[in-house]
């Protein structure tokens, strides 16, 4: 076979290929042209085979070309080249003497890729141990809480409705051991209680804005408790964390006062929103819900009050200016828009609480449509000016009653704005887009003002 051909047949087969002399010179380097390390290895030929080898590959290599006439089978040894640009290299080789002068030739197969794989999976692995570490801390530390805690703990899972883990304190409470609690339905634990109507109940106080406690009686120890829930992720999986304290040690939180104002927050007749300082709500009591027709606050929260005001952005405008100027604007008339379209009269009572880094307003909302459909009707309205107008037609140039009719239309206005204002006449001039001295001048003009007692 020629020379050439079987050069190309070696450097085919392999990554690298040295044919070394009797005296360790590298005669020879076959690169397989698909590897790319030509360049780096062109100038091996007749370099030293000492000097492209690391110092224990060199001395280990030594020990097996010593020995290599006695073996049947060709020897595989695992070397590590290192060349004067610091550049180094695994390459398995398989050792092969031939020719009459004990030359050597020397098949090898790079490991640069395994050795990469293996660095990898130990990369991998080192990081599952700390991993496997990390968890082992938050588990031990879990532990420890839950099971020196003083406060009752009770964790639910909310897709079954099984207890997932209870700490001891909450165990005594319940009147059974953790052992047989663990994994039993948690609305078998108390009295009258269904799987499904609890665990709705419990999800929604919850996810309540003001939610508090349930109180429950426990079947087994027949105590009778307070429950908190708050819902929790983990792992993708909702869990509830379920306080508990005997209902007659829970003591109350603040003093009378404040019950009060919550209590009149939660119940009162009067709708009650809090928004911040460009008019978006924060939160609103179960009344102004039923005003709006609302379905929940959630929905509610971050939409602007003028969403909901009959003028929109102009009655929220007049509101705004008037009671950062003077702080608060009293039995303002307007109507609130429900979320079906319909409308409702009001009177509103805001407050501008500057008091803190972020400014609210506070909104009483009174319903008056009763008592405003006992006014007299719209149609009657400055009936006395109309007929007047009308009693010109035949008597009076067609100019000259447009005039008096525009009089007559722009009284109408003012007395409306008044009146919805409850003679507030800077939220009148704000609603008629008028400055101040010209309402003035247009309230004595039509004489409005002794009319109303100024």
């Amino acid at each position: 076979m020629a020379p050439e051909l079987l050069a190309e047949i070696i450097a085919s087969a392999s990554d690298l290929a040295l044919l070394v002399s009797p005296l360790h010179k590298v005669v020879s380097v076959l690169v397989n042209p698909a590897h790319g390390i030509q360049a780096r290895v062109a100038d091996w030929e007749g370099a030293s085979l000492q000097s492209i080898l690391a110092g224990e590959s060199w001395r280990k290599l030594e020990a097996r070309l010593a020995d290599l006439g006695s073996r049947r089978v060709p020897p595989v040894i695992e070397l590590n080249h290192a060349d004067r640009t610091a550049w180094e290299f695994p390459v398995r080789y398989s050792l092969h003497r031939i020719g009459s002068d004990d030359s050597v030739l020397m098949i090898g197969r790079d490991l640069r890729p395994i050795a990469e794989v293996q660095q990898q999976l130990i990369s991998a692995q080192l990081a599952l141990e700390r991993d496997y570490e990390t968890q082992r801390e938050a588990d031990t530390r879990y532990r420890v809480l839950m099971e020196v805690g003083r406060d009752p703990i009770v964790i639910v899972s909310m897709s079954t409705g099984r207890i997932t883990d209870l700490n001891p304190a909450a165990a005594v409470l319940l009147g059974g051991s953790r052992a047989e609690m663990v994994g039993a339905a948690i609305a078998q634990e108390f009295e009258g209680r269904r799987r499904g109507e609890f665990l709705e109940s419990m999800a929604n106080l919850a996810v309540a804005e003001s939610g508090g406690p349930i109180e429950l009686s426990a079947r087994r120890s027949q105590k009778r408790l307070q429950v908190t829930p708050t819902m929790f992720r983990a792992a993708g999986e909702r869990l509830l964390l379920c306080q508990i304290d005997l209902a007659d040690s829970v003591t109350p939180q603040g003093d009378d006062l404040t019950d009060n104002l919550a209590l009149m927050y939660q119940a009162g007749v009067d709708g009650i929103v809090f928004t911040d300082g460009d008019g978006l709500i924060i939160s609103a009591n179960e009344a102004f819900l039923n005003l709006t027709d609302s379905a929940n606050i959630a929905s509610m929260r971050g939409r602007s009050l003028a969403d909901y005001l009959a003028r929109g952005a102009v009655d929220l405008r007049v509101l705004m200016d008037n009671v950062r100027r003077t702080g608060q604007l009293r039995l303002y008339a307007t109507k609130l828009t429900t979320d079906f379209s319909g409308q409702t009269a009001v009177e509103l009572s805001a407050s501008w609480l500057n008091d803190r880094p972020n400014p609210v307003l506070a909104l009483v909302v009174r319903d008056v449509s009763r008592a405003d459909s006992l006014r007299r009707p719209a149609g009657l309205h400055n009936e006395e000016g109309m007929r007047n107008v009308m009693e010109l037609v035949g008597s009076s140039t067609l100019k000259d009653i447009v005039a008096e009719t525009t009089d007559v239309i722009e009284k109408m206005c003012i007395e409306t704005a008044l009146e919805l204002t409850r003679n507030n006449r800077v939220a009148a001039a704000d609603m008629l887009s008028l400055s101040r001295q010209s309402l003035y001048v247009k309230l004595r003009k039509y004489g409005l003002i002794n009319k109303d007692g100024d």
